[in-house]
């Protein structure tokens, strides 16, 4: 029997057009406006010609586009835009989705496979949704034996840690959320939690395969803990700081990993590790122990765990950024324009880079993100690249490496990193 398709009907078609238009207006007049007056009475408005704006005012100056925005200025300066948009969570998490999908379908071209491909017309860019879709929408089973609290608070407290990660790494001057004296201490700090956090949830799945991931976990996470740590004592000898954003300074000359490529290869073999990246994904070894500490979660809590996993993976690689590769530094992409041309909102061409009287961005912040940026995805590129080219390694070589070798390597970095220092390379006086 066949099915005849409806026929189009152009007036049904306006009328839907109307009928959403209309119950848009509606929303947005009863519930849109209420909520922008109630979020602007808790927002820190700007000081415009002496006087504080209010909140009426602000919202009679939101419907006219030039008015809005010493608003919108305020707000992309604020701190919630930084811990929630950029350069927090929001744009962790964005990086992170994008992550996940060039990585299909980048092993898929190695494996000579299609990848991703159905949902979306354009290689398959609608997966992820889909993806996630469908974890929102999976139930979410607990073990009967499982210990619930530990077991449902792990991946919040996972994502919590990798969140807390993002946070101490500045993308360009003066934009980080926690900009503190002792930033590369507090990183390790934040570090140091994820072993307790993937053992409390393996112990607290009370199933054999989650706790054996668990224990290779922190075995693992221990192992290279101490190299990673001693891998970066050399920037700390070479810039005489803790601080990230000082670090990242610098380097305008030359990047560090010039000088000392050692500490880079440990830092970058230590990053492996503690991402539980391949070759060294012994607490997820699919082949052995199913998922490893992994195997009991479903549902959004497995896909907190993925996403956790990605933005800590973004916060390593942005670290390494700023070490080892001079963070934002590198050429402005066009030539900068005089102050005066910049007040009077002259364009160059047909980009127009300041506004009358509200210079929003500079061009040399906007070349900063774009280095940070590429940089950032260079180094992600190239720690995504072993799981399409190295098998899995055992155990024992995974500790004697650790233990051995990288300790042993990351000492030589030190003394380097010292005699660079009293030969007046680096330092008051020296080349650089």
């Amino acid at each position: 029997m066949s099915v005849i398709a409806p026929r189009f009907k152009f007036s049904e078609f306006v009328k839907s057009i109307i009928e959403n238009a209309f119950w848009i207006v509606v929303i947005m007049t009863l519930v849109g406006l209420p909520m922008a007056m109630i979020v602007l009475f808790y927002v820190d408005l700007p000081v415009i010609d002496g006087a504080l704006v209010t909140p009426f005012l602000a919202l009679t100056w939101l419907s006219h586009p030039e008015l809005a925005l010493p608003l919108l200025k305020s707000f992309l300066t604020s701190d919630a835009f930084r811990i929630l948009a950029f350069p927090g969570f929001g744009f962790a998490a964005l990086v992170a989705a994008g992550t996940i999908f060039v990585e299909r379908k980048m092993l898929a071209k190695l494996q000579l496979r299609v990848g991703p491909f159905y949902c979306g017309k354009i290689e398959g860019i609608l997966q992820l949704a889909g993806d996630g879709l469908k974890l929102i929408s999976k139930e979410i089973i607990i073990p009967a034996k499982a210990d619930k609290p530990l077991f449902i608070v792990a991946p919040l407290l996972f994502v919590g840690a990798a969140a807390a990660f993002v946070a101490l790494i500045p993308v360009a001057p003066g934009w980080v959320v926690a900009d503190v004296d002792v930033g590369l201490l507090a990183v390790f700090a934040v570090i140091g939690f994820f072993p307790i956090i993937t053992v409390l949830s393996a112990w607290s799945a009370n199933s054999k395969f989650p706790f054996i991931g668990g224990i290779r976990a922190l075995y693992q996470m221990v192992s290279f803990e101490i190299p990673l740590i001693l891998s970066c004592l050399g920037v700390v000898l070479l810039t005489g700081t803790l601080n990230l954003t000082e670090i990242a300074q610098s380097q305008q000359v030359i990047p560090w990993i010039v000088l000392m490529p050692i500490g880079a290869i440990v830092f970058f073999i230590c990053m492996l590790a503690e991402l539980e990246r391949i070759p060294f994904d012994l607490p997820e070894a699919e082949s052995e122990i199913v998922a490893g500490w992994l195997t009991e979660f479903s549902g959004m809590m497995y896909g907190l765990v993925q996403l956790g996993s990605y933005v800590k993976l973004y916060a390593f690689s942005a670290l390494f950024v700023v070490l080892f590769l001079g963070g934002w530094s590198g050429p402005v992409f066009w030539p900068p324009l005089e102050q005066e041309l910049l007040e009077s909102g002259q364009t160059l061409g047909p980009i127009k880079l300041q506004l009358p009287g509200l210079p929003l961005f500079s061009q040399e912040f906007f070349s900063a993100v774009i280095w940070f940026v590429l940089k950032t995805a260079a180094v992600i590129f190239f720690v995504l690249l072993p799981r399409g080219v190295f098998p899995r390694i055992r155990i024992d070589m995974l500790l004697r490496i650790g233990w051995y070798k990288l300790i042993a390597m990351a000492f030589v970095n030190i003394f380097v990193a010292l005699g660079l220092v009293y030969a007046g390379v680096v330092g008051p006086g020296g080349i650089f």
